[in-house]
């Protein structure tokens, strides 16, 4: 689908400074969001990233500018869009069926106790806490807690699922489960998600696209990299496919060096961002035969550096 679902107009985020005067910390940002669309937003800490996330959940307000989802101003906090902080965020009296039932319950007011019950177990069960609905947080791992604050949001079947890092706190093998899990959940129910992390390799997996925002503060969006790889791609065949090397080095050239020193000059058009396609081929190219590794990056408007598609090519 195409339509304009989340629409963030011109905002900016500014604070006030001790001696006087603001410190903004993003400004005259513009991006806009399909229905079903995962985006994944990477950025040096202090860009403003969380800060952008809070906006869109009603938890922070624009210093200026608007955001829009499905046609309507944001004004405060919604169940219709579910946040899940990096953090566990869990009530600590509750126990993990009580914590995921209380948001099912918040959100389906009308169920019964078994119905809210069973429902919230169905989520308790996809992230892999089968046998400890009634532990309380204190007696939970951190990675345990972090998984039924994602049980939680997930439960509620939110319009837009918001992101902040939910995988950080994770063991490697929890956390490629759980990114695994959420892009099944995504695929199938159309999921629109708006995420921030700090993982290129995440990235790559989870989004359609990925958005490179330069350093803050006075932060802005350089460009959007929209993924070459196919839908419905599959963990163990990503790292093979000939562009993944193109997307992952355009990705990391950007956070090293260009984030640093992004020029904002008069070629510079927040409302028309440039959209790369690192390393773009033709439509038949199979994902599992090496590609030209001259290939260099394709944009719709302009284009960041080319790389060979096999390089850093070290796992």
């Amino acid at each position: 689908m195409t339509d304009k679902f989340i629409s963030i107009e011109g905002i900016a985020r500014r604070y006030p400074k001790a001696g006087g005067g603001d410190t903004t910390i993003f400004e005259n940002l513009w991006l806009s969001m399909a229905r079903g669309e995962f985006v994944c937003v990477i950025g040096h800490s202090g860009c403003g990233k969380t800060t952008v996330l809070n906006i869109l959940a009603g938890l922070d307000a624009p210093s200026e500018g608007a955001v829009i989802v499905d046609n309507q101003a944001i004004a405060g906090p919604s169940l219709d869009r579910a946040v899940i902080f990096q953090s566990h965020a869990l009530l600590p009296w509750r126990t993990v069926l009580g914590n995921v039932a209380y948001a099912v319950a918040s959100k389906h007011r009308r169920w019964s106790a078994a119905q809210i019950n069973a429902h919230a177990q169905r989520f308790i069960d996809v992230v892999g806490l089968t046998g400890a609905e009634h532990k309380r947080p204190a007696e939970l791992s951190g990675g345990m807690k972090q998984r039924v604050g994602i049980a939680r949001a997930l439960s509620i079947e939110p319009k837009i699922m918001l992101m902040d890092e939910p995988f950080s706190a994770l063991d490697a093998l929890t956390r490629g489960t759980l990114q695994d899990e959420v892009r099944r959940i995504c695929l199938e129910t159309g999921q629109t998600v708006f995420m921030i992390t700090h993982d290129v390799d995440e990235a790559i997996y989870l989004a359609d696209k990925v958005v490179l925002m330069t350093n803050g503060p006075g932060a802005v969006i350089a460009e959007i990299v929209d993924n070459p790889l196919p839908k419905t791609r599959a963990r163990a065949d990503v790292h093979k496919h000939p562009l993944y090397y193109a997307v992952r080095n355009h990705i990391i050239d950007f956070l090293v060096a260009r984030s640093k020193s992004f020029d904002k000059g008069a070629a510079y058009d927040p409302r028309n961002v440039p959209v790369v396609r690192p390393g773009a081929a033709p439509a038949d190219v199979s994902p599992f035969v090496p590609a030209d590794a001259g290939t260099q990056s394709n944009t719709d408007r302009a284009s960041g550096p080319g790389f060979p598609l096999a390089r850093e090519r070290t796992g």
